[in-house]
């Protein structure tokens, strides 16, 4: 019963770290029994019938009839039983489980009716019309709504785009733009931006995919995949070693690792680092799910701001890929624990309670609005304001001071530094302090300008913006870095991407020819500056 107890304690315990609701589950593996893609799975799942499962369970008197199950247990274990191929993930003889055995067959009926009732000839079909309930009551436009895509990566490490085209994805209509994805149906979009990536319809559950299950696909932002791109597209094969100094839980290795078998360059190692021990288990597993624990070398617990460049394994390093805590500003739904509309015994209907919906509480008929590119400290500022602007430039120092550290490795001859923020102070300001470091000029570091950058990349419309604490970034030098929005029609989370490449020929200058100065204010670190965990 492990698995439905966790999803139990996932869906009504406050969350004590941020990001989404998935990265929060592998985060909290440890005080999980059962593995977190179980738990990730089943929760996600039960949400999409949740409607059907209530009234199921309520038209059954489920809860009368077995006071032990609290609504949530009941709809976790009914949809198991009802839904899942595998059926309800716990011994035959256990308690709970024969709690719900013993309405089988009346459970059953009443999901038929349930079926019948809405004129359903079919489970997909009925599961279509639940989500576009969802959807209406959830305050979006019923007609010709705005779909997030979910994006699949093409693992080249165990398979090809053109042979999970002929066979996982055959019967996926593909379309030709993203605004062309419909949420009820089966269809596909191939990216023009990343290689081996597509764009499915929700209505494609990915994660029951044999394909999926054996890592020939993962499941992986766009925006996210722009890092390891950045670093290895283009013309040319890169030699040397690579290093991906923040890695958990390990999609960007895995797909510096694919782009290596690309290149054909699988001789090169990757040296992929967390500092925290329990997310290198994750960073472990990712790995050799994916099949790259031929090519990366996981060091795990280990600190990219402890490592000695200088040391002999890193002689070699020529890339380094660095994704370091950042706010997640540009996550969305950083609170997406999913709402579950949960069934209530015949007593309680009786006494007139309402039925509860667990999860988050949203307007119904919210808009989008655009974001703030940073939080800018005005006059009278409230406290809640100062303590934001103050963790912005806690994790901007850190920030710096890793992209600094990655310069000095001495083979080094291309860095990416990526954030899942939408904050200046994160991006463009970082990038401004470093070009701006002793190393970086030392070094003969420079940015990796918009025509060197790979052709998809390249074309990318989205590009690093101007503000106050960007003033000393030339306009060559923004139009280098790539931006992403969370919840526009590239169907992206927010994310911002650049890359540093030595030059020998920049002796120290930018590309007008001017020297730059290094502003008094650079090294503003505090000694109590720390790690606050790693974005994916």
């Amino acid at each position: 019963m492990s698995l439905y107890y966790d999803g139990v304690a996932v869906l009504t315990t406050t969350p004590a770290i941020g990001g989404s609701f998935k990265s929060r589950i592998y985060s909290s593996s440890n005080s999980l029994k059962a593995s977190p893609a179980q738990v990730f799975a089943l929760v996600t799942e039960a949400a999409k019938w949740d409607i059907v499962l209530k009234e199921v369970i309520e038209k059954a008197d489920l809860l009368s009839l077995e006071p032990k199950l609290t609504p949530l247990l009941a709809l976790l274990l009914v949809h198991d039983l009802l839904l899942s191929k595998k059926g309800i993930a716990t011994p035959t003889r256990h308690p709970l489980r024969q709690a719900v055995d013993r309405h089988r067959i009346r459970l059953k009926a009443e999901l038929t009716k349930v079926r019948v009732r809405r004129g359903c000839s079919s489970l997909e079909e009925l599961q279509t019309l639940v989500l576009r309930d969802k959807r209406t009551a959830a305050g979006a436009k019923s007609v010709a709504p705005t779909v997030r895509p979910r994006w699949v990566r093409v693992n080249s490490l165990r398979t090809t785009l053109d042979a999970q085209l002929r066979s996982t994805f055959v019967a996926c209509r593909r379309v030709q733009s993203l605004s062309e994805l419909a949420a009820d149906e089966q269809q596909l979009y191939v990216d023009d931006t990343v290689p081996d990536l597509v764009a499915v319809s929700p209505a494609v559950d990915v994660s029951s995919l044999a394909p999926y299950r054996s890592g020939a696909l993962i499941l992986q932002d766009k925006a996210s995949c722009f890092p390891a791109y950045l670093l290895l597209g283009g013309e040319g094969t890169r030699n040397g070693d690579l290093v991906d100094g923040c890695a958990a839980p390990g999609n960007k290795t895995t797909h510096l690792a694919a782009l290596r078998k690309v290149l054909d360059a699988e001789r090169s190692v990757i040296f992929s680092m967390d500092a925290s021990a329990a997310r290198s288990q994750t960073l472990q597993k990712m790995v050799a799910w994916a099949g790259a624990d031929h090519i990366v070398a996981v060091l795990a617990g280990q600190d990219f701001l402890a490592v000695d460049p200088t040391d002999p394994r890193f002689r070699q390093v020529s890339g380094l890929l660095l994704d370091p805590s950042c706010s997640g500003s540009g996550i969305i739904g950083r609170e997406d624990v999913p709402r579950l509309a949960l069934p209530i015994s015949s007593t309680a209907r009786s006494n007139g309670k309402q039925p509860t919906v667990l999860g988050k509480k949203r307007k119904r008929g919210a808009t989008t609005v655009s974001l703030p590119a940073d939080p800018v400290p005005v006059t009278g500022e409230s406290a809640a304001e100062a303590l934001e602007v103050d963790r912005l430039r806690r994790l901007s120092n850190l920030q710096t001071r890793i992209v600094e550290h990655a310069l000095s490795f001495p083979a080094a001859e291309r860095v990416t530094y990526s954030t899942c923020s939408t904050h200046v102070r994160e991006n463009e300001s970082v990038v401004c302090r470093v070009l701006t470091s002793d190393v970086a000029r030392r070094r003969r570091w420079r940015i990796m300008r918009r025509d060197e950058q790979p052709a998809g990349l390249g074309k990318w419309k989205h590009r690093g913006i101007h503000h106050a604490l960007t003033v000393d970034l030339s306009d060559v030098e923004l139009d280098a870095c790539l931006r992403c929005w969370p919840g526009d029609e590239e169907g992206t989370s927010g994310f911002f991407v650049a890359g540093f490449v030595r030059d020998e020929r920049a002796a120290g200058e930018n590309e007008t020819g001017r020297s730059r100065p290094l502003p008094e204010s650079h090294y503003h670190v505090d000694d109590d500056d720390e790690w606050e965990g790693f974005s994916d």
